[in-house]
């Protein structure tokens, strides 16, 4: 019996001071809009579909046998396209677009998206843009959110304006055109 009560004493004490050490801390800074920049992107995405190293690799697909679309209805695809400051496939490559695609439509004309776009080069070389969005593939010009960023976008928000700039079986490049706040 005394042995289970010295046991006990010692756990409430060692449980006590793990409560004490571990107190919630905060610090709030005050908040400057002044401090926000607003930045401008210019750049092409080129996405390779075919080939021995495509870009957009179709990952799964759910078994639906009555949709005859070239991308059926249900597709998740992942992405890793190259970034570059022209439409040519010459062009200075500035970062890479990683992500995931669900075409999640019935119909198969829409996708929901999310894109990492990491910056490789140029000045904003190891910073980052996120974008998630619903992505209407049958208009010619699309919208998507700026959710996030790293780097040069830390708390970034804004939008990016897509315009398809080549589509075909084998290739897709897209102009996006990037308003983005950050800090």
């Amino acid at each position: 019996m005394k042995r289970t009560s010295v046991s006990t004493w010692f756990l409430i004490v060692c449980l006590s001071l793990v409560a004490v050490q571990s107190q919630y801390n905060s610090k709030s800074r005050p908040y400057d809009p002044k401090a926000e920049k607003v930045t401008d992107l210019h750049f092409f995405l080129h996405e390779s579909l075919d080939g021995q190293n495509p870009t957009a690799v179709v990952i799964a697909q759910a078994n639906i046998t009555t949709n005859n679309s070239t991308v059926p209805s249900r597709t998740l695809s992942a992405v890793d396209d190259p970034l570059r400051t022209g439409p040519e496939p010459s062009s200075e490559v500035i970062g890479n677009a990683q992500g995931l695609a669900v075409i999640a439509g019935v119909n198969s004309t829409v996708a929901v998206t999310y894109f990492d776009f990491g910056f490789t080069g140029g000045e904003f070389n190891g910073s980052s843009l996120s974008m998630f969005s619903r992505n209407q593939l049958t208009m010619t010009e699309r919208e998507m959110s700026v959710v996030g960023g790293t780097g040069e976008f830390r708390m970034a928000r804004g939008f990016a304006i897509i315009n398809p700039y080549l589509i075909n079986a084998t290739n897709v490049i897209l102009e996006f055109n990037v308003t983005v706040v950050h800090y």
